[in-house]
Order: structure tokens, then C-alpha cells, then sequence
């Protein structure tokens, strides 16, 4: 659920300290700005769970709780195999949170970290895994916008994780500033004009999938990540076209993903049409 941050907030709950009725914690997983991630366990059940609290400090701020609602209305709308299933939610209290189920395997992120790329076939499933929930989402009317290496659990099935960002599509095109991590956000995330819409998840897939086959983002390193930098500087896919896929990568395969990663939103497949040109990628079963 990503990297521990230290440098945040944090309660520093001791193992068994309880968070809410009969569920308690195990260890600290991760972070991020408003929220801590604790692996649970719920006594009723006897099962671990995932719980995202409220840094301290945020139990009334408006805009924190605002988003962990927003998150926990994703949580019940939706129901794909491929999504995380919401198991509970709490705003009252000192540790306003969201209850998840606790997925057991590595992120893409540490994978391919590990063995620095997804050989051809297994990333054509997991592919076409993401585009069917990415496609469920948006005829849902809902976006993710994080779609990443990071947010991606290669568990018995793969599953897209963290719909903290999660917006309603009308939502999202009213949007007026950057949303996502930087790397894997879609030109009209990076400089919202009111054409934030289902395309963009479908951008994420791309550079998720490239960076997966390759070993590498698609795009350079940004000269600034500083927020008073000019965008082209922290977005280079604002100006640059993708870095050419390596040779080993089957050209079905990186043609798919380089469709994705066009700057015109509508110049890119849907999530429906990625799915129909994978299928038809002829790939080794490496394993």
C-alpha cells in the first residue's frame, strides 16, 4: 500500500491498540499526506483487514474528510474482481477511516523493481485484468486516476488498489488542478481544461504497462519536481513523445501501449478497445 513516511504525522499506534470496536492494529504498511495504513485485525471475524486513518490532526479538517468520504462511497459502488472490497468505514471519532480488504502479494512496483521487467505474456493478462475494471469504472461513471505500478497488487488475481483519488466522471472534468503521480498522470491531469474523462485511466494503463515491460517510465526524468517549476518541467509528457520501447517487447504489444500514452485524449482506445487489441498480441508463455 506504498512506503512508510516518517516524516508525516503520525499516531504510532502500538500493536493491539484499538481503532475502532473489536478491530485492532498490527502494524503500520504505509502512508501517504492524509492518510496512515494499518494492517487490522477484526476480532469479530478473526480476519486482517486493511485500515486507513486520518493522519493526526485531520479528524476536522473538512477537505481530509470530504476526500476519505468520496473514497468510501467509491468503495461501495463499485464491485469488480479486480477492485479492493470495502469492509467498513468510520468518520466519527478521534481515527476517522476506511476499511479494506488485506490482499496478500508484492505491488507491480516491487516486481518489477525486483526482476526489472513483466515478460510479454503475463503482461498482456494483467492488461487486460486493469482494462476490464477500468472499463467497469467508467461505465459506472467513475474515474481512478492513479493508475500505477504502485497501486497494482499481483496477487492470485490482480487487483487495482487505493481509490483515494477516485472521482465521478462529471467531478473529474471540473477539476482545475494536478491530480495523480506525475509520472503516470495523463497530459489532462497534469493541466486540467475540463477533459479529464475515462482516457486518462486509460493513459495511466499505458505508462503502467510500458514501465512494466520495460524497466523504465516512458518519458524523462522532469527537470524540477517543484511545484513553482513551469509544468513542461515537471510533466515531460506534456511536450515529449514516449522513449521508444525496447527490442524484446513483441511489436503488437508496444504498439497497444503507445496508443494509450497519445496527448489527445480522444486520439486514444478505450479501456474496451485496449482489451480487443491485446487479445489479438500473439505472445510466448514464458513461464
Amino acid at each position: 500500500m506504498g512506503d512508510v513516511v516518517s516524516e508525516k504525522p503520525s499516531w504510532s499506534f502500538p500493536r493491539g491498540h484499538e481503532i475502532a470496536p473489536g478491530r485492532t492494529t498490527l502494524r503500520l504498511l504505509g502512508g501517504g499526506n492524509r492518510c496512515e495504513v494499518y494492517l487490522i485485525r477484526d476480532a469479530r471475524s478473526g480476519r486482517r483487514l486493511v485500515a486507513k486513518v486520518l493522519r493526526p490532526g485531520l479528524a476536522d479538517d473538512e477537505g481530509a474528510l470530504r476526500a476519505l468520504r468520496r473514497e468510501a462511497e467509491a468503495l461501495r459502488e463499485l464491485a469488480h474482481p479486480v477492485l479492493p472490497r470495502g469492509v467498513g468505514e468510520r468518520f466519527d471519532g478521534p481515527y476517522p477511516q476506511v476499511v479494506v480488504e488485506h490482499l496478500e502479494g508484492p505491488t507491480l512496483r516491487k516486481l518489477i523493481g525486483r526482476d526489472d521487467v513483466l515478460p510479454a505474456a503475463p503482461a498482456v493478462s494483467l492488461a487486460l485484468e486493469l482494462a476490464s475494471a477500468l472499463g467497469y469504472m467508467a461505465a459506472e461513471g467513475w474515474l481512478h486516476l492513479d493508475v500505477k505500478p504502485g497501486n497494482i497488487v499481483m496477487s492470485d488475481r490482480p487487483r487495482l488498489i487505493d481509490l483515494s483519488l477516485a472521482r465521478r466522471v462529471e467531478r473529474a472534468s471540473r477539476l482545475s488542478g494536478c491530480i495523480g503521480t506525475n509520472a503516470y498522470m495523463a497530459p489532462e491531469q497534469c493541466h486540467p481544461r475540463g477533459d479529464v474523462g475515462p482516457a486518462a485511466d486509460v493513459w495511466g494503463l499505458g505508462a503502467t504497462l510500458y514501465h512494466a515491460v520495460s524497466g523504465m517510465r516512458p518519458f524523462r526524468e522532469p527537470r524540477t519536481r517543484a511545484e513553482d517549476g513551469t509544468l513542461e518541467d515537471r510533466f515531460p509528457q506534456l511536450e515529449d513523445e514516449p522513449q521508444p520501447l525496447p527490442w524484446f517487447v513483441p511489436g503488437a504489444l508496444a504498439d497497444a501501449i503507445v496508443a494509450c500514452l497519445e496527448k489527445d485524449p480522444s486520439r486514444r482506445p478505450t479501456a474496451k478497445e485496449l482489451a480487443g487489441n491485446l487479445r489479438g498480441v500473439d505472445v510466448v508463455d514464458e513461464a
